[in-house]
């Protein structure tokens, strides 16, 4: 009985989170090239994506972010596309951890495709990020770590160095058997807390500029809208 009100407020953060994504395929068009996010919000996404494409008869490309998207994506007959054919594309609709208010800002990488998320990103004429009301923060570490991509050897002497950076802790991820998370390019991820970033540029200079850090999870003036479903609808921010 004690487990009910917390399945009910997964249950509604799943639906807002359902009808972002709903929304968010509206900017989709016929012969588009589309980058596909990656994680929990991105599924919705994905999935109403697929179910456009087979109704609709929609001709889209797509660039996922990940290998579970391009399963994801592939199951439901949506087309996958590459760099050399599609160098840009017209939008990319993907999650977040956190944005922040005004700037757009955003830490993405909890689900461990931080690279391939930005590299779409920027790659993108227009990028989309949906989230629900939660997501929404003032500074940028208030509620989740900045992941940072690093090259496994040597990850040790990385991981000093990005806690000279100012964070308050910087964990290793691990799988379940704890062994270290290894991403689809075979790097791992170190979680930095910063518990609040005033900075967020000077941030993303610093931990960019370690030898051994492949990339970060501060998405910085990348975003063009954000679609945020929360209990008084939707909202769109932008910048």
């Amino acid at each position: 009985m004690t487990d009910a009100p917390t399945d009910t407020a997964a249950a509604r953060v799943a639906e807002l989170k359902r009808e972002a994504a709903t929304h968010a395929i509206a900017y989709i068009e016929d012969g588009m090239a589309v980058g596909l996010g990656t994680g929990s919000t991105a599924e919705f996404m994905i999935d109403a994506l697929g179910e456009r494409v087979r109704r609709e008869g929609l001709k889209i490309r797509a660039i996922p972010t990940s290998e579970a998207s391009a399963a994801q994506a592939q199951s439901l007959n949506i087309p996958i596309t590459n760099f050399s054919d599609d160098p840009y594309l017209d939008v990319a609709i993907d999650g977040a951890d956190e944005v922040q208010t005004g700037s757009l800002f955003l830490i993405k990488g909890r689900g461990g495709a931080l690279l391939r998320e930005k590299i779409v990103a920027v790659s993108a004429r227009k990028f989309i990020v949906i989230v629900d009301e939660s997501k929404i923060v003032k500074d940028l570490g208030t509620h989740m770590p900045v992941p940072v991509e690093i090259i496994p050897w040597g990850w040790e002497r990385v991981e000093n160095l990005l806690r000279k950076t100012g964070a308050k802790s910087c964990v290793p991820r691990r799988k379940e058997d704890g062994s270290l998370y290894m991403t689809d390019n075979h790097n791992i991820i170190i979680d930095c807390d910063y518990k609040r970033i005033e900075e967020p540029r000077a941030l993303a200079d610093r931990i960019i500029s370690i030898t051994g850090v492949v990339d970060h999870g501060l998405f910085l003036d990348i975003t063009s809208e954000v679609l945020v479903a929360g209990a008084s609808g939707l909202q769109r921010l932008t910048a």
